[in-house]
């Protein structure tokens, strides 16, 4: 593919980052993954979406029950949302899901069922940023795109000396700038697009870690400005401090007398959207009003069992689980399309946010202590 790009706004030490980096890339890197076996454009987005805020070691299972279910881009994008949600279950951030779903069909509508060669045309696709979108390139096709995640902004930070936290845009401008620069590189091949990109992600995820980073066993410290200046703890500057709201809910428990669980859909936006859950109430007088409107149980027979604390990105949820066994339904009300009885055998058909498919999953789900 021909290239015009312009000129990176800074200048990097030629033959000081790229050539080091991929020396111990060759020696050190991660070589194995399943992805990069075949590699393919579809099995490296596919990667790159479930890499996103998830470390490898728990990505590897799932990629691989994902495309062994789903294999290329049309059996993707034919499958219902569903099916795409009960694959992802566990991995979280389920937007993500639903993003590749959709931009698979969007794929199939205006690419002919292929991921476009072209990074405009990627960034397009819904969940795909520009730095998803220069990796995806970049392994797939070998085109030269710089790429900018978390492990790449640590680096980066870190070897320029860059202060102020990387989310921020004029921090995040020049971290893009120093990365363009190193990729406009002539001692960086062409033909090694691929592991030079996979080299910046080992290097930030193996060795220039968050805390303790081993900058002895780096390929770059001689040249580094942060090894050099004593910055490594300090670099990169951390997001400003910011308390998380915390939020309450109840969670509805009830078992049938076949020992089947009662699940309610999510609305289709929102927390947890269109994923599958215990009946959720925002505080007891509500779940109490919604027991009696659905099942007969007295509310307080139900087992109390330990709260649960889950973190979403901008607030804390702790959930107050009830257990209730052997109830039935009200008349009409299994018939609501959003309520649905379930067995435990068919609960890995279904996309269930992890701390809800951990407590159903548990053997040992007890009433809690009381004074």
């Amino acid at each position: 593919m021909s290239r015009d790009r312009p000129t990176p706004p800074v200048a990097v030490d030629r033959d000081r980052y790229a050539t080091p980096l991929l020396a111990w890339f060759d020696l050190h890197g991660r070589h194995d993954l399943p992805w990069q076996h075949p590699r393919s454009p579809y099995r490296v987005w596919l990667s790159e979406i479930m890499l996103q805020q998830t470390q490898v070691a728990t990505v590897i299972a799932y990629f691989q029950r994902f495309v062994d279910a789903l294999p290329d881009l049309p059996a993707l994008a034919a499958a219902p949302q569903e099916r795409v949600l009960a694959l992802w279950s566990g991995l979280g951030y389920y937007a993500r899901a639903r993003n590749l779903h959709a931009a698979a069909r969007a794929c199939v509508e205006r690419h002919g069922g292929e991921l476009p060669r072209d990074l405009e045309a990627l960034v397009a696709l819904p969940g795909i940023g520009r730095s998803t979108a220069a990796a995806i390139l970049s392994q797939a096709w070998g085109d030269r795109h710089a790429i900018l995640d978390g492990n790449v902004k640590r680096v980066l930070a870190r070897y320029h000396g860059v202060e102020g936290w990387p989310g921020a845009p004029k921090v995040e401008k020049r971290l893009w700038a120093f990365a363009e620069a190193h990729v406009e590189d002539p001692a960086l091949p062409d033909a090694r697009m691929a592991d030079y990109t996979q080299a910046q992600m080992d290097l930030g995820a193996t060795l220039c870690m968050r805390s303790k980073p081993t900058c002895l066993l780096c390929p770059l410290r001689e040249t580094c400005v942060a090894h050099r200046d004593g910055l490594t703890d300090s670099l990169p500057t951390p997001r400003p401090g910011k308390t998380l709201p915390r939020r309450e809910a109840q969670l509805l428990w009830l078992e049938d007398a076949q020992g089947r669980i009662l699940l309610q859909q999510r609305p289709p936006t929102g927390i947890w959207a269109s994923l599958w859950t215990l009946p959720q109430a925002d505080d007891a007088t509500l779940a109490r009003e919604w027991l009696a409107t659905h099942a007969d149980p007295d509310y307080d027979a139900g087992e109390a069992l330990p709260s649960i604390a889950h973190a979403f990105s901008h607030f804390r949820l702790d959930l107050h689980p009830r257990r209730w066994r052997a109830v039935a339904l009200r008349e009409r009300v299994g018939d609501n399309d959003d309520l649905r009885w379930v067995s435990r055998t068919q609960l890995t058909a279904l996309g269930i946010p992890a701390p809800i498919r951990k407590l159903l999953e548990s053997s040992d789900a007890t009433p809690a202590d009381h004074d």
